[in-house]
C-alpha cells in the first residue's frame, strides 16, 4: 500500500526560508515594552562592563556581583537592580550561555542589597474619589476637556492600565441600560488576545458618571469608529491618530497639579490604583476588585485592600483610646 503525496500547501518548507518569521514569533512572546526594557537594561550593563574592562557575555558571577553593588552604591532602587539582573539572564539565555545570575554569589549579593538598602517599591499614589471630584471641577468645557473627563472617569471606573485605555476603539464600547460593556481585546494579563469584557456601571452623580462622560465625548468629537481617545490640538482640533500611553500620565499629572497634589507621586497608574483602593475602602469583596482590575494574583490586590482599609479595619480603632 503506497501513501499519496501531500498537496503542496501541506508541505513544510525549510526553516532557512523563513528566519525573519521565526524572529517575529520569538519577539511576539513578550510585549514590546518588556523588550524595550530588556534592551535598555542590557545596554547599561554592557556599557559598564566596557568601561570596567570586563566581559559582558559570558559574564562571570563576580562581574555581575560587582555590577549589582555598583548600582546599589549609586542609589539605584532594588526594583531596578532586580530588573537589570533579569535582562542579563535573558541575554545569556538568547546567546545559549549559562547565566551567572543563578549563581550563589549573585543571589547572595542581591539578598545583601535588599537587607542594606531595602526592597520595598515606592509605587505611585492612588487617585481618591475626592481627588477625582476636585480634578473634574477644573476641566474646561472644551473638546479637549470632554476627552480628559471621559479618560479620567473611564480609566478610574474600569481600573484600566494606560496602555489599555489608549488601545480602546469606539467599536469596543456597547452602551446598555446598566452602563457600558467594554471589550478589552488585549492586555498585560491577556497577551494572547482572548478578550476581556469589563462593565462600567452608571455613576450615582452626574458630574462624575463615567458613562455620561464617555457618551458626551463621543458625541462632541463626532467619532463612530477607530481610536476612542485621540490627540486634540491647543486650538481644539481633533486628530485622527491614537493617543499615546504617555499622554495618559500627563493628563493625570496636569489635573493633579490643578488641585494642589504633588505631581511626582501620581501617574497614569494612579487611576487604576485609585479604583482598587477606593473599592477596598468601601468594603468591596476581593474577588470583585480582581474582576475589575484584571489581576491574576491576589498579592497586589491585597496591597490595595490593606491600603484602603488601613483605618476602616484597624485593631487600634474602637478600643477606647
Amino acid at each position: 500500500m503506497s501513501l499519496s503525496p501531500l498537496p503542496s500547501k501541506g508541505l513544510l518548507t525549510s526553516p532557512d526560508s523563513f528566519q525573519e518569521e521565526i524572529q517575529r514569533v520569538r519577539q511576539a512572546a513578550r510585549s514590546q515594552q518588556t523588550i524595550k526594557s530588556y534592551q535598555a537594561d542590557w545596554r547599561h550593563f554592557s556599557a559598564w562592563c566596557n568601561q570596567s574592562s570586563l566581559c559582558a557575555i559570558p559574564a562571570s558571577a563576580e562581574t555581575v556581583e560587582a555590577y549589582l553593588v555598583a548600582m546599589a552604591r549609586n542609589g539605584y532602587k532594588y526594583s531596578t537592580i532586580s530588573r537589570r539582573l533579569s535582562a542579563i539572564s535573558k541575554a545569556h539565555e538568547i546567546e545559549g550561555k549559562d547565566s551567572p545570575t543563578h549563581s550563589l554569589i549573585v543571589r547572595t549579593a542581591l539578598q545583601g542589597i535588599a537587607r542594606l538598602h531595602g526592597s520595598a517599591q515606592q509605587g505611585k499614589s492612588p487617585i481618591t474619589v475626592a481627588h477625582l471630584r476636585e480634578m473634574i471641577g477644573y476641566i474646561p468645557p472644551s473638546l479637549q476637556g470632554h476627552r480628559d473627563r471621559a479618560l479620567l472617569l473611564l480609566g478610574f471606573a474600569g481600573a484600566f492600565r494606560r496602555s489599555e485605555l489608549v488601545q480602546l476603539n469606539v467599536e469596543d464600547l456597547r452602551f446598555v441600560a446598566e452602563g457600558i460593556r467594554v471589550t478589552l481585546r488585549r492586555s498585560k494579563t491577556d497577551p494572547l488576545g482572548a478578550g476581556i469584557i469589563k462593565g462600567i456601571p452608571n455613576g450615582d452623580h452626574e458630574v462624575t458618571c463615567p458613562v455620561r462622560a464617555v457618551r458626551q465625548w463621543i458625541q462632541r468629537a463626532e467619532i463612530s469608529e477607530g481610536p476612542l481617545f485621540r490627540p486634540v490640538t491647543r486650538h481644539d482640533t481633533l486628530r485622527q491618530t491614537r493617543l499615546s500611553d504617555a499622554s495618559v500620565a500627563l493628563i493625570v499629572k496636569r489635573y493633579a497639579q490643578q488641585v494642589g497634589l504633588d505631581v511626582s507621586k501620581f501617574s497614569g497608574h494612579s487611576l487604576r490604583a485609585g479604583l482598587a483602593t477606593a473599592a477596598a475602602s468601601a468594603g468591596v469583596e476581593e474577588r470583585l476588585i480582581m474582576n475589575q482590575t484584571g489581576h491574576r494574583s491576589v498579592k497586589m490586590v491585597r496591597h490595595y485592600i490593606r491600603e484602603g482599609s488601613l483605618f476602616r479595619q484597624n485593631a487600634a480603632k474602637g478600643i477606647g483610646l
